[in-house]
């Protein structure tokens, strides 16, 4: 056994040896940026970083601003509300492609598309949609229902919907790929013997069917989560933050102070929190995904 423990590390040395740059680039990059950041996140740093410690008072200063908590108040409402009608939305669609309908590749394809576009693009193409003047609202006036009112990007109680809709309508297609993929992974002999012993779809769906879909599910919910926590350029195409702060996000809270107020600690610090937040879905679903495989 332990002859062969060498020969497995020089196996593929020409790949592991090609790896190496991107290695570097990632622990460099990535690795050492977020340890320069969160040791920034303690220190006075305004214009340019200095290291002048001052403890916690970032955080405590973040934690008692207003538009902070109001941004994260506003992100888990979209938040909760996107991981959930996505899940609904992209299963369903899913479901009704694994009929082999008629035209599925078309259908895929215009479902997908709206994905390959930048939010800002989706952002803006929605700002037109449900603008009033000439939006949704002005069209249906037009056809004769005056009284019709549908203006959420312009009403604070309601605009971070707005915004939802936005995002449902650009990601809802990468969840139904998805889960498409994992539906034709699903042996053809259990819908067989569900339909043999008289089960009914939506039971086969619910008890079979999404528990064997688990990893399609996490994958899923990593992406999602992972754009949710990041959501920036589309409420700035979109909204602006706006009304007021109702569609303000932690990402906007980070960029507007370390660029418009010129106030690196406090980015930083409020960058650090949105690492937290990543890293409370990710280092579960690591835990689950190869912790699982390491004790089988």
């Amino acid at each position: 056994m332990s002859s062969g423990r060498p020969i497995q590390l020089f196996r593929n040395m020409t790949a592991k040896i090609a790896a190496i740059p991107m290695i570097l680039t990632a622990l460099v990059v990535f690795v050492g940026g977020t340890a320069w950041t969160v040791v920034y996140s303690f220190t006075k740093s305004k214009l340019l970083p200095k290291l002048e410690w001052v403890g916690l008072d970032q955080y405590d200063r973040l934690w008692s601003t207003n538009r902070w908590i109001v941004s994260i108040e506003n992100l888990a409402i979209y938040g909760i509300s996107m991981l959930i009608l996505s899940f609904i939305i992209g299963f369903l669609l899913a479901a009704l492609m694994d009929q082999k309908i008629r035209f599925e590749n078309t259908f895929r394809t215009i479902m997908l598309y709206p994905f390959a576009l930048s939010f800002i693009v989706t952002g803006l193409v929605w700002q037109w949609i449900l603008n009033p003047e000439f939006g949704i609202q002005s069209i249906v006036r037009r056809l004769g229902w005056e009284s019709f009112s549908f203006d959420p990007l312009y009403t604070a109680d309601i605009a971070i919907f707005g915004v939802l809709l936005a995002a449902l309508w650009q990601s809802s297609g990468l969840v139904m790929v998805l889960m498409l993929a994992g539906l034709r992974g699903i042996d053809e002999d259990i819908w067989k013997a569900s339909r043999v012993d008289g089960i009914p779809a939506w039971k086969t769906y619910l008890l079979i069917i999404v528990p064997m879909m688990r990893p399609v599910f996490i994958t899923a919910l990593v992406l999602i989560t992972a754009g949710i926590i990041r959501v920036y350029d589309l409420v700035v195409a979109q909204t602006g933050g706006g009304p007021g702060l109702s569609t303000e996000m932690p990402a906007k809270y980070v960029y507007d102070y370390m660029f418009r107020a010129q106030n690196l600690g406090q980015a930083f610090a409020a960058s650090t929190m949105m690492l937290l937040a990543v890293l409370t879905v990710v280092v579960p679903w690591a835990y689950m995904e190869f912790g699982s495989k390491k004790r089988g």
